[in-house]
């Protein structure tokens, strides 16, 4: 019997470091980074139809439902690329990682509907064409295809697989506001970057699993052209380091602030203290990388 309808795991994903290398001619950036799934995650139903028809249903009322959605444009990008121009698709998403918050919600849920999609075809795109596919519809989907920890170079696209990040729990807290990805990238390019990520610092901890060499070298450009108010991204980042975290860092472009802990009853505290104040804040474990 032919299996006509498939959920995936979308996990969130963090950025155990960002660096903006370079402007490129076509208005993007270079960017180097350590990226990690992490084990809070979307769910992603997906139903083949007879017809051309893509829709989409969502637990938060807000997310659009038509070509805007990521979802959406993924789909109809598969079908293009596996020669399925007859066939549609209805999908199912279950939000719980939060918006606006640099962890890639939107882009793992695109890649979550690519992976669905190639299953119940027959898997008629090997792992680097889904990559590629999904680097034309958003920076973050490659690496989101099969997660893991990796170091992506160029927009995203190009990947690296590292070494897993030692067994650890992450605490991650979203403020009430988000941050403008644009306003930050136009902050980046008014001034010179003074700092960078010790990326192979970085990478070479991970290949001699020390966590504590890791968390040290934590680091996110963005933090440095981040707007002076509202002031909680500093503010959670100390009340996790007060709880014993390792090291917390702000992913992505924000708004998002994670910590990383070696103790899981200290990272069990640090979430209930910040939940009193905030609404997103969530324990997690990091994800190894999807096989495809």
């Amino acid at each position: 019997m032919r299996i006509s309808t498939v959920t995936e795991k979308a996990y969130a994903k963090l950025n155990i470091s960002l660096d903006v290398t370079a402007r490129r001619p076509d208005g993007y950036h270079d960017m180097r980074m350590v990226m990690q799934t992490v084990s809070l995650c979307d769910d992603i139903s997906v139903t083949l139809r007879s017809d051309s028809s893509v829709s989409v249903g969502t637990n938060l009322h807000y997310l659009p439902r038509d070509d805007r959605n990521i979802a959406v444009k993924a789909a109809k990008a598969f079908f293009a690329k596996a020669g399925m121009t007859n066939h549609g698709a209805d999908i199912g998403i279950v939000k719980r990682i939060p918006v606006c918050a640099g962890m890639g919600g939107g882009s793992s849920d695109g890649a979550a509907v690519l992976r669905a999609l190639n299953s119940l075809t027959g898997n008629p795109l090997t792992l680097r064409e889904l990559e590629d596919l999904g680097g034309s519809l958003g920076s973050d989907i490659p690496f989101c295809i099969a997660g893991g920890t990796a170091l992506a170079e160029g927009r995203g696209e190009i990947l690296t697989q590292l070494p897993q990040i030692p067994d650890c729990f992450f605490v991650i807290a979203k403020p009430r506001f988000s941050v403008s990805t644009p306003e930050l990238f136009s902050r980046l390019d008014l001034c010179s970057i003074k700092y960078h990520p010790d990326t192979q610092g970085i990478i070479n901890s991970l290949k001699s699993r020390d966590l504590k060499g890791i968390c040290l070298r934590l680091y996110n450009v963005f933090e440095n052209v981040l707007p002076a108010k509202p002031d909680d991204i500093p503010s959670i980042k100390n009340t996790l380091l007060d709880f014993g975290a390792l090291g917390a860092l702000m992913t992505g472009t924000g708004s998002a602030v994670f910590g990383i802990f070696d103790s899981e009853d200290k990272a069990i505290a640090a979430r209930s203290y910040l939940a009193l104040q905030y609404s997103d804040v969530f324990l997690a474990k990091p994800q190894n990388r999807l096989e495809i």
